[in-house]
């Protein structure tokens, strides 16, 4: 991903409209509150809060994959621990995170303490968004691994061990756009985007769960991996998935 793009992707990508982010042009739009999106800096927040005026309609049918993930063992530290030392570990996995979701062109849509939802193919174009959201997954692994291990948590080694990430990804029609009156950002809504959630519920520290249909479009991510069956909150029958244990 080209990190500090000159023109809002989003609008670009649905658009067509060439809205400066940086640099001088920029200024302008600054001016009347035009700035670069905290969903991703590679869009603006024409593309977060005028869904409507981006789309010309409330909501849309698109094709995207969603990325939950969680702090596992994170409700048994925080009866044990002072609320400044779990504010820092949700800050660190919340900026891994969101960094690895950028480094694939997703958005972070939802921010939910020890938890977050990722959407990919919206508003940024992605061709092949189900590899990009498993890539990001894996830079996910790999960054809060390492963060989580290097912060000196005051408590027993036991319980630094059982913090880890869970991860869920799926790929499947969802409806995009504005859903509450009392907020204008946009986000995905539907079964997809449950099961993505549900398959992370699922996932053990280290575990990324890829849904059969997320897998189907990045079959290379998926050699050597497992496939287990799942039961699944709300769905009646099993629910397979590619297990991707952090490297």
């Amino acid at each position: 991903m080209e990190s500090t793009a000159r023109i809002c992707r989003g609008c670009w990508d649905q658009m067509h409209m060439p809205i400066p982010i940086r640099g001088p042009l920029a200024l302008p739009f600054r001016a009347f509150g035009i700035t670069r999106s905290k969903m991703n800096p590679n869009i603006c927040t024409i593309c977060e809060r005028s869904f409507r005026y981006v789309k010309k309609q409330r909501h849309i049918s698109a094709t995207a994959t969603i990325l939950f993930a969680d702090i596992r063992g994170f409700t048994n530290l925080s009866e044990r621990m002072d609320p400044v030392t779990l504010s820092e570990i949700v800050s660190v996995f919340q900026d891994r995170c969101a960094q690895a979701v950028w480094a694939h062109d997703g958005i972070v849509n939802k921010q939910m303490g020890d938890g977050l939802m990722a959407i990919f193919n919206f508003p940024i174009k992605i061709k092949h968004h189900a590899d990009a959201a498993v890539a990001a997954a894996l830079d996910i692994q790999r960054a809060c691994t390492s963060a989580l291990k290097s912060l000196d948590l005051r408590i027993d080694e036991a319980s630094v061990e059982a913090l880890g990430v869970g991860v869920g990804v799926h790929t499947g029609q969802v409806e995009i756009g504005e859903f509450s009156t009392f907020r204008s950002d946009f986000t995905a809504i539907g079964s997809a985007v449950n099961l993505a959630a549900r398959l992370e519920s699922q996932a053990a520290a280290g575990e990324i769960l890829v849904s059969a249909e997320a897998a189907a479009q990045a079959p290379e991510r998926m050699a050597g991996t497992q496939t287990r069956a799942f039961r699944l909150k709300g769905i009646e029958h099993p629910v397979p998935a590619h297990v991707l244990l952090k490297s």
